[in-house]
């Protein structure tokens, strides 16, 4: 069982001609495992999961899995039918995954007592270990502090990926070591690292994912200033990531590794040819 500690990546899901690249993700994911990441998540926000049926999604997972000890494996599950998110729950946990990462029900923006019911049915029904995503700005709906400090004790429910904007809130959770806290938003991993959090789920991570684990390894060593001159060093790269919506910049600098087209599913769109040149710049940057 993992716990959840680590660097770990939220993927990309390749597409060529609109249908996934399973070489692509493939090859992606051996070079992130070799890189020393704890392990990836599957079809999460990254992984443009909103534009994939359940069957696509169910087929990247297992994809992974081949390539994939499951302890290392992370899926996302999120949506606003309840019923419908149960039974998809129900198909994922046969694959028996690391873990499900889990968003408050997105549109709908239910009351805080919604929320706890919301989140206490799924981990009612989890055979699995729940990770709770904070991330208001896509869901529409934010977690009040005490409403996570509540719904955290669940004993199914293992870490929480903060992306809540709120740093009292991440200190809070963290000295309660009720679960694992995971960075989730890129510019903050070094803070949050220094804070005493447990890793991070990120998505810039896919480049030079070697340096991130670098970086929390010099951390839980004491040398603080060499894991400052790598973040340092990421900054510039982690910026130009989130220069558009992820994961167009994203894409956009694997397809110039040549690991996979520079292709995302409509309404989203590849990042534009300014974007292109930042992310090469940064990309150099980097570069051993």
């Amino acid at each position: 069982m993992s716990n959840f500690r680590g660097i770990w990546v939220a993927l990309v899901t390749p597409f060529r001609s609109g249908e996934i690249d399973f070489a692509a993700l493939r090859s992606l994911v051996s070079r992130l495992m070799d890189d020393g990441v704890a392990g990836v998540v599957v079809c999460g926000s990254t992984g443009e999961a909103a534009a994939l049926s359940h069957d696509e999604q169910l087929a990247v997972l297992d994809a992974v899995l081949q390539w994939v000890p499951p302890e290392q494996v992370i899926m996302g599950l999120a949506g606003n039918n309840l019923r419908e998110l149960l039974a998809f729950q129900l198909k994922i946990q046969l694959r028996s995954p690391a873990g499900l990462l889990v968003p408050a029900p997105y549109y709908i923006r239910p009351s805080q007592q919604g929320l706890e019911a919301f989140f206490q049915t799924v981990a009612d029904a989890a055979s699995v270990p729940l990770v709770l995503y904070d991330i208001p700005y896509r869901t529409g709906v934010r977690m009040e502090r005490e409403t996570l400090r509540r719904i955290v004790q669940h004993p199914r429910i293992a870490a929480i990926k903060d992306c809540g904007g709120d740093p009292e809130t991440t200190m809070v959770l963290i000295a309660d070591g009720e679960v694992a806290v995971l960075a989730g938003e890129d510019q903050q991993i070094f803070g949050h690292l220094c804070l005493g959090g447990a890793g991070a789920i990120s998505a810039s991570a896919h480049i030079r994912a070697d340096l991130y684990v670098l970086m929390q390894r010099q951390l839980e060593q004491g040398e603080l200033a060499a894991a400052r001159r790598t973040f340092y060093r990421l900054l510039p790269w982690i910026q130009a990531a989130f220069a558009e919506p992820n994961p167009a910049a994203i894409k956009g600098a694997l397809a110039l590794q040549g690991m996979m087209a520079n292709e995302l599913r409509e309404p989203m769109q590849a990042c534009t040819p300014a974007t292109v040149e930042r992310v090469r710049g940064a990309l150099a940057a980097i570069a051993d």
